[in-house]
């Protein structure tokens, strides 16, 4: 009986291969004292990613998503090269005795002795990925350096910080029994930390589990365990944040806190929700220290840059910045809030919850359930001799009739609305039931935002895909198509093979002017106000998008992911 005979019953029932097809690889394997799986990839029958899937299938076994983790040179280092391209496998992680491999052939069991035996390790688990991003792993750990070094090489600390990370995670408490699944879930959060992800997702399905990381806005699989192990990975994260383990019918919230210094701390907002086939468990990261609280990196165009900071330097006045949640508005009101932080002011926010901590300024955690909500917080802040004021979100009539009197009576306030653009958040404040003429006396100015992915320097392309038409359509000028460079995302180690690396802000930006103030005193329609903005010389999110295609900044196709409404 072959290895190979569960792997080919299961492509013969699927009609993947004909028995034909199977014999002719076989033979051709047999002259060439090659290996099955590669003769079936050479041959054109299978690519990698389906056969990474359907080995996932026949065999059970979790499926890593490679160019995410973290592989120590230390322990490649401890295994031939020879061996290492022979099998086209490499050892990613190893602790207890046991040495974890990335492989595309797990029923491989020379391999798998090989490696036991020169590792000296009790013993070898095969791990599904991908071969193609095993032999480009492969390359980087033994001809040249790796992605993941590329990308923190200019933080001295970035070493110190994964080590302090990595001494928080283990000191959780865990049984002995526990002691592989604590394992794969500090690994995904430290990898979470690593790669600069903001959520980390984990969903049961029915017969299957994944793990997905939500990395500059957009959310990609990392690793797809057993799904008979997920009521144990929903415990460990339940009992991480102090929840109720017993309790599975309802959803629940908490935080786990990592010390990695003493001074400084990461937290993750946790929220569980339960599903048709379990618990989902979603957890947010809160990493003050990641905050660049720097305006000149946000992404203005330098007369938007210039709006902004005067509407934040008037003593009065209401500053609201709109746009779906992860468009960056807190950083950017944090940002203000940075600017305008000095001895002389008093400064107090009202937060759900408090994300970024920053000393001299008094930040409230909201609390709906002991009555401590953003309207109670806003009345007892007017109570404290404010300065300055931000509330985290005009949700309702109360929080916003109570923004309004502080912005008329000597107080300068931000805040948020979800909103698309800035004529419909004149149109929201009015349906929550704010008067008009207290809208036109007391906004200073409405900011729409969004973040975009940032190409990747390194690899970014040209592209020549779009027509004039196209262009034109899109909204460039006909007279500037001849010179646009417009470019494209590629891949490469740099940027794990994304295309893109960071974020930039794409904004809307309007100062309140007496024209504009006029027409929300006569209940404009958005439009007209839309087009009024547009008479000002005020560009709307799509014109701001298409300067940062001019520059280089982004591609086309991202533009349009996140300004098409």
């Amino acid at each position: 009986m072959s290895d190979y005979d569960p792997l080919i019953g299961y492509m013969v029932q699927h009609k993947i291969c004909t028995p034909e097809q199977i014999r002719e690889v076989q033979i051709s394997v047999q002259k060439k004292r090659g290996n099955f799986l590669q003769q079936l990839l050479s041959d054109g029958l299978l690519d990698g990613s389906r056969l990474s899937k359907i080995n996932r299938e026949v065999y059970n076994l979790p499926y890593v998503m490679l160019r995410e983790m973290d592989i120590r040179r230390e322990l490649t280092a401890q295994f031939k090269e020879a061996i290492v391209r022979k099998h086209m496998a490499l050892p990613f992680y190893a602790a207890g005795g046991r040495l974890f491999i990335a492989t595309f052939d797990p029923s491989n069991r020379m391999m798998l002795d090989e490696f036991k035996y020169q590792g000296k390790f009790t013993s070898v688990e095969p791990i599904i990925a991908d071969m193609g991003v095993i032999e480009a792993l492969i390359e980087d750990h033994y001809a040249g350096v790796s992605g993941m070094e590329q990308i923190f090489e200019d933080d001295e600390n970035q070493e110190q910080n994964i080590n302090a990370i990595s001494e928080a995670l283990a000191g959780m408490p865990g049984t002995e029994e526990e002691a592989p699944v604590v394992r794969f879930v500090s690994g995904m959060l430290l990898d979470a930390i690593r790669t600069g992800a903001s959520d980390l997702h984990f969903e049961p399905y029915e017969t299957s589990y994944r793990v997905r990381f939500r990395r500059d806005g957009v959310l990609q699989e990392v690793a797809a365990p057993p799904p008979n192990i997920a009521n144990r990975i929903t415990a460990r994260l339940k009992v991480m944040a102090s929840l109720d383990i017993a309790e599975k019918r309802v959803p629940q919230d908490g935080r786990i806190k990592l010390q990695v210094s003493e001074t400084k701390a990461i937290d993750f907002r946790v929220s569980s929700l339960p599903t048709l086939w379990g618990e989902k468990i979603v957890l947010r990261i809160l990493d003050s220290s990641a905050a660049k609280l720097n305006i000149d990196v946000l992404g203005f165009e330098p007369d938007q840059k210039q709006h902004y900071l005067d509407a934040i330097s008037k003593p009065q006045g209401l500053v609201l910045v709109t746009g779906p949640t992860g468009s960056g508005k807190t950083v950017s009101l944090y940002t203000g809030l940075s600017i305008l932080n000095k001895p002389t002011v008093n400064i107090s926010t009202a937060e759900d919850p408090v994300e970024i901590n920053l000393p001299g300024i008094n930040q409230v955690n909201v609390n709906p359930k002991t009555g401590l909500d953003f309207a109670a917080a806003l009345k007892a802040f007017l109570r404290q001799d404010p300065d300055i004021i931000m509330v985290g979100e005009i949700r309702d009539i109360v929080t916003g009739e109570i923004a309004v009197k502080a912005a008329q009576t000597g107080h300068l306030v931000l805040s948020t609305l979800h909103t698309n653009d800035v004529p419909q958040t004149i149109a929201r404040l009015v349906n929550i039931g704010i008067p008009s003429y207290n809208i036109a006396a007391s906004v200073n100015l409405i900011m729409a935002q969004r973040l975009t992915r940032r190409l990747c320097g390194n690899c970014k392309i040209r592209d020549r895909r779009h027509s004039h038409d196209e262009l034109v359509a899109l909204g460039f000028a006909e007279d500037e198509i001849d010179d646009l460079r417009i470019y494209a995302p590629k891949g490469c180690e740099r940027c794990s093979y994304q295309g893109y690396r960071g974020r930039a802000g794409i904004y809307q930006v309007v100062p309140i002017s007496e024209s504009l103030s006029e027409m929300i005193l006569h209940n404009a329609s958005a439009a007209d106000i839309a087009e009024q903005c547009q008479k000002e010389g005020y560009w709307d999110l799509r014109q701001s998008a298409l300067n940062k295609v001019r520059q280089g900044l982004t591609s086309i196709e991202e533009i349009l992911r996140v300004t098409t409404d």
